[in-house]
């Protein structure tokens, strides 16, 4: 079992890791200019994309689930389903976000407010950026499905090769160009187009001739859209509230000002390699959660997870070491500017608890996605952030000032695993009639 764990789970923790590079580069890139504005306009920006990515987020985790379910039923004209209905989608959304640009960043930069500079520079970043729209959110979908088929080397090329060419383009269009924010977005756009070319490539290579492609009867059967569309408006709803959590971060950093404003998106860089890195096997667990699912494989299942949860733990309480030990010679790599590195180095006892205790919500959300217990993630992440998050932000706020938005985020993240783990025995197992012998 540990060999099938890591055939799935080192791809994709190559893959997530190559994320973060991404914006390590891009934070260091705006970091090293000389104003921290630049990097500010890129926390915000960036923060407007993940209202729209992270929305459409549930493309990748809900099509990961059915499909991984279709592959443990060895049902090859569902798995060309699946794939047909979340490639539509996230074609039709991209296209969409395109041609309403202009009052979608009128919504966002009203919801993010921050100083006229640094707006500025949010704007130039994300009227660039928005044209990557549809091949960033098509390549959710296509990266989703290749993980419920069990293959997570295609998404590892993708990804790897994607945020080789857009670091590439970031240096040269930032650092020989002299073009600023504006040559960060180009260069993502840049790559995102090219990385989904190369999907559809891959796609054709392995999949294309195996597939009974489906007809127009069946892509508009009722039955399949109705389970499409119910497993993703939940995780849609999840994902809503967990972009409010980031975005409400950002915007009350933004109100502290810039410097830390700054620190706040350096330190959330470190949140960023942690959660990519734990969520190789969060990834890995939906891939067999789901395939033993759809095969009825209740010892297999059990098994998976006792193991998969040992991994993901064990690597976000190793990320939490190296924060407690090398934080401070971490920051350097991101920013030269030393009020913004104090301040920073403030802010990183909290997430070293972070990392230990939020890899466990990421385990249990890759478990509930491969299961399709998608209404029990939606109502534990309601949860957290209405009952969990915001109360403790604002109770907490009088007494520990700044520090009040980490304190919250890891309140968060302990609400979330209390939750899910109250709820696994029920979501995970009886929900497939499968006798419940006890928890994972």
């Amino acid at each position: 079992m540990n060999k099938t764990i890591f055939r799935l789970a080192i791809p994709n923790i190559l893959t997530n890791l190559s994320v973060p590079l991404l914006g390590i580069v891009d934070t260091a890139l705006m970091g090293h200019l000389d104003s921290p504005i630049y990097l500010g306009a890129v926390a915000i920006g960036g923060t407007v994309f993940s209202f729209l990515y992270w929305g459409m987020g549930f493309l990748r985790m809900g099509t990961t689930g059915l499909a991984a379910q279709a592959f443990g039923e060895k049902n090859a004209a569902q798995q060309a389903l699946i794939l047909t209905h979340a490639l539509s989608v996230a074609l039709i959304a991209g296209i969409l976000f395109v041609a309403f640009q202009v009052p979608i960043a009128h919504l966002s930069f009203w919801l993010i407010p921050g100083e006229a500079d640094i707006m500025e520079q949010a704007q130039i970043y994300f009227f660039i950026r928005i044209f990557a729209a549809p091949a960033t959110i098509s390549l959710y979908a296509l990266n989703g499905w290749f993980l419920g088929m069990q293959n997570a080397r295609i998404p590892m090329i993708l990804a790897i090769t994607g945020n080789i060419v857009n670091i590439g383009l970031s240096v040269l269009l930032v650092v020989h160009y002299e073009m600023g924010v504006a040559g960060v977005a180009w260069a993502t756009v840049g790559a995102q187009y090219l990385t989904f070319g190369l999907s559809l490539i891959l796609f054709s290579i392995f999949y294309f001739s195996k597939l009974q492609l489906p007809n127009k009867d069946a892509i508009l059967d009722p039955q399949g859209l109705q389970k499409f569309f119910l497993v993703n408006a939940d995780i849609f709803l999840r994902t809503v509230c967990l972009i409010f959590v980031f975005a409400f971060f950002t915007a009350q950093s933004s109100l502290l000002g810039p410097i830390v404003l700054a620190a706040n998106q350096i330190v959330r860089q470190f949140q960023d390699i942690m959660a990519y890195g734990v969520d190789g096997f969060a990834f890995a667990t939906e891939s067999l959660v789901g395939r033993y699912m759809g095969a009825k494989d209740e010892e297999n299942l059990r098994k998976a997870l006792r193991l998969l949860f040992i991994w993901g733990i064990g690597l976000g309480l190793l990320f939490g070491i190296i924060y407690a030990v090398f934080g401070r010679v971490l920051l350097y790599i991101f920013t030269d500017q030393l009020p913004v590195i104090d301040v920073a180095q403030d802010y990183l006892i909290w997430i070293v608890f972070i990392s230990i205790f939020a890899s466990v919500a990421f385990m249990y959300d890759g478990a509930y996605i491969g299961a399709t217990a998608s209404k029990a993630m939606r109502n534990t992440m309601l949860f957290s952030t209405i009952v969990v998050f915001l109360p403790a932000y604002y109770l907490s706020l009088p007494w520990l000032e700044d520090h009040a938005l980490w304190f919250s985020m890891l309140m968060f993240m302990l609400a979330r695993t209390g939750s899910m783990a109250y709820l696994a025995p029920r979501n995970l197992f009886m929900k497939f009639n499968i006798e419940e012998k006890g928890t994972i």
